[in-house]
């Protein structure tokens, strides 16, 4: 019975009970630490690189999560651990189930002979995983490294914009790190008028194995980064890696009324694809800034202005600033206590065909101090009103 034993939350560096939230943060410190940009000419930072990102792409999709969750209460990839059946117990890859060579009586859990990931499917969906981990790249077994166009990667960026451009839409430019295929060796890390040859670590497939038993994972060679081939002679402005990071200004679009959180993907405008292949895209995911003055409650605003105890007692008519810029006079009415709230219709959040209101709260301020002639009306006004003093 074959057993991975690969823990992808002990990758990580997380609890198994972290949060989506944790496992980002978690990846994205990692991915940072060990990225073939950080660590030119280090086969051990890409091959832990492309660890984290597998754990990563697992731990990520909710569903996915879920599945390898399950396969870790049997023990892990290979069960069996906790007195659990496995459901591999039995079956030989590419052969009938059974204990001998050839196969054997059928008395495993894949009876017929011919072991396939689809027989999980009473598992819960442990098919699709385990079909996902180990057969990834069966088709390319025989073929070697892709040699036709790849399409590039899409970029992920967080994007902090003002509160009033977040309201009232409008646009911004940001500066993206993205990384590009190199453009002196065309991304093959050799430098300008010599050769490359086959990569010794995986002879030219792209990818290397490793596992236990029958079983096997293939993922891209950390030598030659998939290639299959590296550079007699590394390229000097990519030390050999075929690729740079650089910065690309770009124009972004704030839709009105955008929210804390929102996205906006501008197609073809990620890294750039290796071999004529299509670029990536960009996700850009919006923080938007807290206001001094303004606080918003979905496609409502919310603010507080301070009024004094005359204009709180005899009533009084104030000017409420609008997010748009603009001024509205608002009516105090006489007897208005501290806390009270009034609603401006029109004046809140527009989205489309949908607009919010502004919610004005008013509070009374005392004064810390009194001139003398205040001193005098105000015991006056507590003599009138029976008031102690």
């Amino acid at each position: 019975m074959a057993t991975a034993t690969k823990d992808f939350y002990e990758i990580l560096g997380v609890k198994e009970s972290a949060t989506q939230e944790e496992i980002k943060k978690a990846y994205r410190k990692l991915a940072k630490q060990y990225h073939p940009d950080a660590n030119p000419g280090d086969p051990r930072a890409a091959e832990k690189f492309k660890e984290v990102g597998e754990a990563y792409s697992v731990l990520s999709d909710k569903e996915k999560r879920k599945q390898y969750d399950q396969m870790k209460r049997y023990g892990g990839f290979g069960f069996g651990k906790r007195g659990g059946r496995s459901p591999f117990e039995g079956a030989r890859p590419g052969g009938g189930p059974g204990g001998g060579p050839g196969g054997g009586p059928a008395g495993g859990p894949f009876p017929g002979g011919g072991f396939s990931f689809e027989d999980l499917s009473g598992l819960g969906g442990l098919g699709d995983l385990f079909s996902s981990i180990f057969d990834r790249e069966r088709g390319d077994r025989t073929r070697g490294p892709s040699r036709g166009p790849r399409q590039g990667r899409n970029v992920e960026y967080v994007v902090e914009v003002g509160f009033e451009t977040a309201v009232r839409g409008g646009r911004i430019t940001i500066n993206v790190p993205i990384t590009e295929e190199c453009a002196v060796c065309g991304g093959n890390g050799a430098a300008p008028g010599t050769s490359t040859k086959t990569c010794p670590e995986c002879h030219g497939s792209g990818t290397v194995s490793f596992g236990q038993g029958g079983f096997a994972v293939k993922r891209p060679c950390p030598n030659c980064m998939g290639r299959g081939t590296i550079p007699e002679q590394p390229c000097s402005a990519c030390n050999g890696t075929g690729t740079v990071r650089q910065s690309r200004k770009i124009q972004v679009k704030v839709p009105e009324g955008t929210e804390d959180g929102s996205k906006v993907r501008l197609s073809g405008q990620g890294e750039r694809g290796s071999l004529g292949g299509k670029p990536g895209d960009l996700i850009i995911t919006f923080k938007v800034k807290p206001h001094r003055f303004f606080r918003r409650k979905g496609m409502n605003l919310e603010v507080t202005i301070p009024i004094n105890i005359a204009q709180a007692t005899l009533g009084s008519k104030v000017r409420v600033r609008t997010v748009e810029g603009k001024k509205v006079l608002l009516r105090i009415p006489p007897g208005t206590q501290s806390g009270t709230r009034f609603r401006i219709r029109g004046q809140g959040v527009r989205k489309g065909n949908r607009v919010g209101d502004l919610f004005v709260e008013v509070k009374i301020q005392v004064p810390e101090s009194l001139s003398p002639e205040e001193q005098r009306l105000m015991e006056e006004l507590a003599t009138s009103a029976n008031l102690p003093h």
